[in-house]
Formats: structure tokens, C-alpha cells, sequence
């Protein structure tokens, strides 16, 4: 009996091995033959594979290009996902560099932050961006409409004049991913100390309004694209508007309590350093979806160099942080290390489709040193940023940014301006800070942004959400 299944199982992969063979090779023939028609190929297919009418038409109409459309759609829709699990990347890295007794509020907060971007980006934010105003020339507020099926493309293939890559569906999706970062980067600097309903207001604001103005200054065609600044997947639009957002919100908020005592700054331990490892990972993991995706389509050699960019400057971020850090601090830190690999993935985000390989190691490299300074810089002068949220997105955001315009990056393109590059950068982290300042301290003088001292010393889990993390207290 088991020699007879072993002898069915061989016969069944032996076919299967073959009618894979068989199948490939059909298919490069019928590619070929530019006589062949899309029905006759279906003819010659088993009787169960029932033709598509409306895939049989848009194939015989695009032919190759409907190819490539499907290809670059679906590298799109897999791009989103992985910026998707750069949000729980955010959630493991903010929650193990923070105490154990605030986990569940910065869990909670990032479970919010994903499912509210996503929402309110579909509500107004995506037809806000792209583009929301008539003159885009002139454009400097985004004004958008509510949820539209017309508005987002459906199934028109020449949607947004991407050259047939993708249907608006898959622009919406992918684009409701980097609106909801924003907010995230906010979330980790404010952490451990800040009114959880407070908080989603403000999320919910920078998130629905904020982003997609200055988003589309820039992706939506406005003043700053006529200027010719240049942004590839966002080291400004994204991480600076993130990082300039938190800073303004943690100079209303304050410190946390006991980190700054007689004049002496005292290290607040994160309680998970494999969490906050984790996160960086489950991060660079999804950057080569975010830098990646940004190609917006499946050209191969623009996806395959963008993907090699992203991970030089990270490498570079990393081990340029250890170096400081070691130099510095005396001791390899560990946090230090993951916020350099991070630093890199920020600066590269600008110009990781037009600086050179070496570039890309030098911006990383150049970033990882930064992110060092700015940290201890900002602890120095008493803004408390657990996580290191503001140095990571928003200084080095702006480092990256300026970096795409200076010719010894760029190869000394005439279409890159340094100057426009600072002005671009500036606007949109000045506007992002000044919009935020606007929205806490609106919050702070009525309802309030911070808990109380007894909440805060007792833990925001218990005070906020009364559940704490971990069932044993970890020693």
C-alpha cells in the first residue's frame, strides 16, 4: 500500500512538474507571437479557466502595457502592506523604549492612529492631496470632498496619468499608509505623559487636514512642485511634517517627570530593548515598501536600485551611529544603534530614486552621525523625547531633504536647486509645527494635554485604560 502512494505521489508531481514546464512555455510562445489572439490562447487553456470579458477586452486593447499594468498594480497594493507593518514596527519599537506601565497606551494609541488615517484619509484627505484646488500654481490650501468612488478612479486604467500602473483604488491605499506615519511619529515623542483623548484629537487633525495641505504642495502638483522641489517618498512631506508636528506638541506638553532633576539629566530606562529591536526591523522591513512603492510602478531597474539605496543608507545610518556612539558616550548603545539604522532610512527617503550608490552611503552615513547629536542636543536643553522621534524624522528629514539638492549628491543636476530644496523643507516642517502648536495648545488651555502626576507616576495603563500590559511585572 505505501509503495502504491509513494508511485501515485511521484506520477502526481511528475505531472505537476511538467504541466508547470508546459504551462510556462505556452506562455512565453504566446507573448512571442504578436499574431496570436488573447481568445485563442483562452481556447487552448483548460475548459475551468472561464474568460474574463472585461480582462479579455482590456488585453486586447493594452496588449503588453495591460502587463505591466497588472504587474505594477499588484507590486503597489504589496508595497502598501508592507508600509502597513511599518505601523506595527512603530508600536513595538515605541512601547519597548518606553516603561512597562505604559505599554497598553502606546499600543492603543498606534491601533488608533492606523484605523483613524485610514478613515479620515478616505473622507477627505486623499481627494484634498490630489490635487484639491484649481490652480495648482497657486496652490496653498487642499480642499477635499467627501468619499467618491468616481474620485479615486475605480477601474480607469489611465487613472492620475500614471502611464496604466495602477488603478486609483491602489494610489488611495498606498497613500492612506504614509498619512497615517505622520501621526505615528507624533505618538512616540509625547508618550508616557499625554492625555490619551487629547492625543486623538490632535492625530485626527494633522492626520485629516494638515497632511494632505502640505502633501500637496508637493505630490498634488501645487507651489512647491512648479518650484521644482523635489521629495521622493517623503524625508520632508512625511517624516519632517512628523517630527516638526511632535516637537511643537512636547514644548506644551513637558517632560516627563524625573527626567530632568537639579539640573541633571536622568536616563528613563525602556523597559523591552528586543521589542524596540523588533520595531526597527518590522521598519526597515517596510521602508523598502515605502521607498519602493514610491517608484509607482514595477519598472524594474528604478524598483531594484531604490531598494538598493534604502538599505546602503541604513546600513551606513547604523554603524556611523555606533561609531558616534561609542566615540561619545563610551559604551555601544543599543538604542542609539536602531535610531542610526532609522536616521538612515529617513535621509535616504528624499533621493533614493536619483543620488548615486555612493551618495546613498554617505547620506546615511552623514545621518547616522546627526541623529546622535540631535538627540543628546535636545535632551541637553530639556525636551523630552522618549522614543527620539524628533531627531529621527524631523533633523534628519530635513537633512535628507537638503541633501537631494547639493550637486555632489545629485551629480550636479541643473533641475535640483539647494535653495528650493530649503525652502521646501522649511515651509512644510514650519507648517507642520506651527499647526500643531495651534491644535495642543487649543487643547492644553481646555480640556488639557497631560494627565496628572499620580497618573503618571502610577502608569497610563491603569490610569487611562485600567489593564496592564504583562500579567507578571517583568523584573
Amino acid at each position: 500500500m505505501k509503495n502504491k502512494l509513494k508511485k501515485l505521489g511521484l506520477s502526481w508531481m511528475t505531472f505537476v512538474i511538467f504541466a508547470g514546464v508546459s504551462g510556462f512555455s505556452a506562455a512565453a510562445f504566446a507573448q512571442d507571437e504578436a499574431t496570436d489572439t488573447v481568445e485563442e490562447v483562452v481556447e487552448e487553456a483548460p475548459a475551468a479557466a472561464e474568460p474574463d470579458e472585461d480582462f479579455l477586452e482590456l488585453a486586447a486593447t493594452y496588449g503588453v502595457t495591460f502587463d505591466f499594468f497588472t504587474i505594477s498594480n499588484l507590486w503597489i497594493l504589496i508595497a502598501a502592506a508592507m508600509v502597513f507593518t511599518m505601523h506595527l514596527g512603530f508600536a513595538t519599537l515605541e512601547s519597548g523604549l518606553t516603561q512597562s506601565k505604559n505599554t497598553v497606551n502606546v499600543l492603543f494609541k498606534n491601533v488608533f492612529i492606523i484605523c483613524m488615517g485610514i478613515l479620515t484619509y478616505a473622507l477627505w484627505g486623499f481627494n484634498a492631496m490630489y490635487p484639491g484646488f484649481e490652480d495648482p500654481a497657486s496652490g496653498f490650501f487642499a480642499v477635499g470632498s467627501m468619499l467618491s468612488t468616481d474620485a479615486y478612479g475605480g477601474t480607469d486604467f489611465s487613472y492620475g496619468g500614471t502611464g496604466l500602473c495602477m488603478t486609483g483604488w491602489t494610489d488611495f491605499i498606498f497613500q492612506a499608509m504614509f498619512a497615517a506615519t505622520a501621526a505615528t511619529i507624533v505618538s512616540g515623542a509625547v508618550a508616557e505623559r499625554v492625555k490619551l483623548y487629547s492625543f486623538m484629537i490632535a492625530a485626527t487633525l494633522l492626520v485629516m487636514f494638515a497632511y494632505p495641505i502640505t502633501g500637496s504642495w508637493k505630490w498634488g502638483g501645487g507651489w512647491l512642485d512648479n518650484m521644482g522641489f523635489y521629495d521622493f517618498a517623503g524625508s520632508s512631506l512625511v517624516h519632517g511634517f512628523g517630527g516638526f508636528a511632535a516637537l511643537a506638541a512636547v514644548l506644551l506638553l513637558g517632560a516627563r517627570r524625573g527626567k530632568y532633576v537639579d539640573g541633571k539629566i536622568k536616563p528613563i530606562i525602556g523597559h523591552s530593548m528586543p521589542l524596540a529591536t523588533i520595531g526597527v526591523f518590522l521598519l526597515f522591513f517596510g521602508w523598502f515598501g515605502f521607498n519602493g512603492g514610491s517608484v509607482l510602478s514595477a519598472n524594474p531597474e528604478a524598483v531594484s536600485f531604490v531598494f538598493v539605496t534604502t538599505a546602503l543608507a541604513a546600513a551606513a545610518g547604523g554603524l556611523a551611529s555606533i561609531a558616534v556612539s561609542i566615540a561619545i558616550l563610551r559604551k555601544p548603545d543599543l538604542s542609539m544603534a536602531l535610531n542610526g539604522i532609522l536616521a538612515g532610512l529617513v535621509g535616504i527617503t528624499a533621493g533614493a530614486d536619483s543620488v548615486t550608490l555612493w551618495s546613498s552611503v554617505v547620506i546615511g552615513l552623514i545621518a547616522g552621525v546627526i541623529v546622535v547629536f540631535s538627540i543628546l542636543f535636545f535632551d541637553k536643553i530639556k525636551i523630552d523625547d522618549p522614543v527620539g522621534a524628533i531627531s529621527v524624522h524631523g533633523v534628519c528629514g530635513i537633512w535628507g531633504t537638503l541633501a537631494v539638492g547639493l550637486p555632489f549628491f545629485n551629480g550636479g543636476s541643473e533641475d535640483l536647486s539647494f535653495v528650493t530644496q530649503l525652502i521646501g523643507t522649511v515651509a512644510i516642517c514650519l507648517f507642520a509645527f506651527v499647526f500643531s502648536f495651534i491644535v495642543f495648545a487649543i487643547l492644553k488651555f481646555t480640556i488639557g494635554i497631560r494627565v496628572s502626576e499620580e497618573e503618571e507616576a502610577e502608569g497610563l495603563d491603569i490610569g487611562e485604560h485600567g489593564q496592564e500590559a504583562y500579567a507578571i511585572k517583568p523584573s
